[in-house]
């Protein structure tokens, strides 16, 4: 049973005291204090005897002040800055009256020093008014540090707060509420030597990062926590490497790109995650251009249950669109996304369609139901290796399905589609990266047929950190076993960028770039796989090599060691935002692609043994950029029989040989997916435990 619900079970406390009686007190407290600071001030002045009716007067004005400025609504121990405020504009207001009571005394007839009274008065008032509350607040909090105490290890973590601004002081606060955590904040680093030496509620400013040892050695600080959220990640990994050395554990605050619109940023401390090391400085968006596209609209998202689908969605609600149209075939993850948007946007209307987009009928129904003025397709098949040995799957979904997309936005009236691709696009070496080259020259090509003032982009990017099958969560589940940690090659790089950092860039470069073009977004400099994983082990408070083991396995199906963001032929300028490049696409033309399409209709519908080196065939000859694997499809021309044999299809004196090779009877996992599409040389062909009759025809899948 949580806290809240055991509050509830628990019988009210024969103590309470009802709002009306509170409130009575509260006004009682605050008119005694006023009616002591009219006769301390009076007598002090006036040197005469006190005058009860004066004092009435003054006590039944101060409280009407007060009343209005409503002072004695809220929880004197929880008083904070606008309470502060609210008080000192009551004073304030209290004096003003003092001073217009002194301008009228001769029209008045009244006893002159009365003003001078009244102003000294409404000071005083304003004093023990005050003092009430922040006393009130004192008292909470020193109880609440001694209760504490009495309950918890007496053992305290001597803790720094690197970064003595507005997130530091929130921390420190924190920390103060939560003395049960057991962190002793003993001082803050800071670079901003203006403060060097200052105190921040209470706690100095011991100096800069560059004396960051000797702080730590000097106060045998065992905990720091980084309270940097907008520091960029090559500065929270020099932080983390330093303060790793020194054995110092270390905790961090959310970083400000997890804010989703009007989201207000808070101290939440936690561990130090790869996000927070790879962070890049905050995305800076177009609001006012977004919200002037968007509100009012009515936007659809293919794959809203993925992660890149689901961020978008989470975005653009927060641009208030009309209506948003959350498109998927997973039921469990539209359910999720269903359930996040309810909580962060009550408000916001919204649809669940179940639908798969290589339905054509079904897709274009939906797309005449709903008619949306915006369609972020990001529906795809994305798995490498998998693609590998199903081809079929990725001509279907990656291929057929963008063509529905694009087809139905069409007929619709569609006024701006945003197509998400990826940078294994560029020189293909995969299926996955062929079938999305294709996929971006059908939106080129739609963006000639649509109407004027419409836009039809796609936008290129790289890998993000966290989605469904990354690296991360594979190396975090691998730590958390006690490893070994599996990388497939040591100088395999990839570029990384955080989920909500790629859905902003695609929302700014996709709903306001021009139509008919390939967007690539800034993704930083490539990362080194198996750098990531030395990081992910040191962050968990581990040594690599020592305490997780990293293996290196050989390349899988289709992986290439270095992925690229641009063709040779593509030039990129920088007119959008300052984090996307805008290529000159190069599409196929019109004929060529129409043909190709129809080839892969055909091809579909081929037994097994045609169907997969024809489908290869047709992606060389409409990418010639593509160079099929040849540890994946390439490496049998076009189909994968065979697959139990040993993945050693590069001589031994390469780099990127497996460490430990398997036997020669292993079967790897990434080549038999399926194993009931497994031939041996030993078995005859009419004994296959499958059919080789064609497929359904592709009109009857609908796709």
């Amino acid at each position: 049973m949580d806290a809240h619900a055991k509050s509830a079970a628990e019988p009210m406390s024969p103590y309470v005291v009802s709002p009306i009686l509170r409130q009575a007190g509260k006004q009682l407290l605050d008119g005694v204090l006023a009616a002591c600071a009219w006769l301390i001030v009076e007598g002090l002045w006036t040197g005469t005897g006190w005058y009860l009716k004066q004092t009435a007067i003054w006590v039944l004005i101060s409280l009407s002040v007060g009343g209005l400025f409503q002072l004695t609504r809220h929880v004197y121990s929880l008083t904070d800055v606008r309470d502060t405020m609210r008080l000192a504009m009551a004073t304030l207001t209290l004096a003003s009256l003092a001073v217009v009571l002194k301008v009228m005394t001769g029209p008045l007839g009244l006893f002159p020093p009365i003003s001078n009274v009244a102003f000294g008065a409404s000071i005083l008032t304003g004093g023990f008014w005050g003092t009430l509350r922040v006393g009130c607040r004192w008292w909470r909090e020193t109880r609440a540090r001694k209760s504490a105490n009495g309950k918890v290890d007496q053992r305290k973590f001597r803790t720094l707060i690197v970064g003595a601004g507005q997130a530091g002081a929130l921390v420190l606060q924190e920390l103060r509420r939560h003395t049960e955590l057991g962190f002793h904040v003993i001082g803050f680093i800071d670079d901003n030597t203006s403060i060097y030496g200052e105190r921040v509620h209470g706690i100095p400013v011991l100096g800069g990062t560059a004396r960051l040892e000797e702080i730590v050695r000097k106060h045998k600080v065992t905990h720091a926590i980084l309270a940097i959220p907008s520091a960029p990640g090559q500065a929270v990994r020099k932080l983390n490497s330093r303060l790793q050395s020194m054995r110092v554990q270390i905790k961090t605050v959310p970083g400000l790109y997890n804010l989703l619109g009007t989201q207000v940023w808070k101290p939440v401390i936690r561990d130090v995650s790869i996000e927070d090391v790879l962070r890049r400085d905050a995305v800076h968006l177009d609001h006012s251009a977004l919200l002037e596209a968007i509100e009012g609209s009515v936007v659809l998202i293919t794959g809203a249950g993925g992660s890149i689908g689901s961020e978008l969605a989470r975005q653009i609600a927060t641009f208030k669109p009309k209506h948003l149209v959350l498109l998927g075939r997973g039921e469990n993850s539209l359910w999720m996304i269903q359930r996040e948007l309810h909580r962060l946007f009550p408000d916001q209307a919204y649809s669940l369609e179940l639908m798969d987009i290589r339905k054509r009928n079904g897709l274009r129904e939906i797309f005449q139901i709903y008619r949306p003025d915006i369609v972020m397709h990001a529906a795809a098949h994305k798995h490498v290796p998998f693609l590998e040995t199903h081809p079929a799957e990725a001509v279907l979904n990656n291929i057929f399905g963008t063509m529905n997309v694009v087809e139905a936005a069409l007929e619709c009236g569609t006024r701006t589609l945003v197509s998400i691709s990826t940078d294994k696009a560029v020189n293909p070496t995969n299926v996955l990266g062929a079938s999305k080259r294709i996929a971006e020259c059908i939106v080129l090509e739609a963006s000639k047929k649509a109407a004027a003032g419409t836009s039809f982009v796609s936008v290129r990017f790289g890998n993000v950190l966290g989605s469904r099958g990354s690296v991360v969560p594979i190396f975090m589940e691998q730590i958390e076993q006690g490893g070994p940690i599996t990388v497939t090659h040591p100088e395999m790089t990839r570029y990384f960028m955080t989920i909500p950092e790629a859905s902003q860039l695609v929302l700014q470069a996709g709903v306001l770039g021009e139509t008919g073009k390939v967007y690539v977004l800034d993704m930083g400099e490539p990362v080194k796989i198996a750098d990531l994983a030395a990081d992910m082990v040191r962050l968990s408070g581990l040594t690599p090599g020592r305490d997780i083991e990293i293996q290196f396995t050989g390349l899988r199906p289709g992986e290439k060691l270095h992925e690229e963001l641009f063709l040779d032929q593509e030039r990129s300028t920088t007119t959008l935002h300052s984090k996307v490049y805008e290529t000159n696409p190069h599409g196929i033309d019109a004929d060529k692609l129409a043909v190709g399409l129809e080839g892969f209709r055909k091809a579909i519908a081929l037994p097994f043994k045609q169907r997969q080196p024809e489908i290869v065939r047709l992606l060389q000859a409409m990418v010639p950029t593509y160079t099929p694997s040849i540890l994946g499809v390439g490496r049998y021309g076009g189909h994968a029989w065979n697959r139990r044999k040993p993945n050693s299809p590069l001589a031994p004196q390469e780099a990127c040989r497996r460490k430990n090779p398997p036997s020669k009877d292993a079967t790897a996992p990434w080549l038999v997916l399926n194993k009931s599409r497994v031939q041996t040389d030993e078995e005859p062909a009419d004994r296959l435990p499958f059919s080789l009759e064609p497929w359904a025809p592709i009109d009857e899948l609908d796709a």
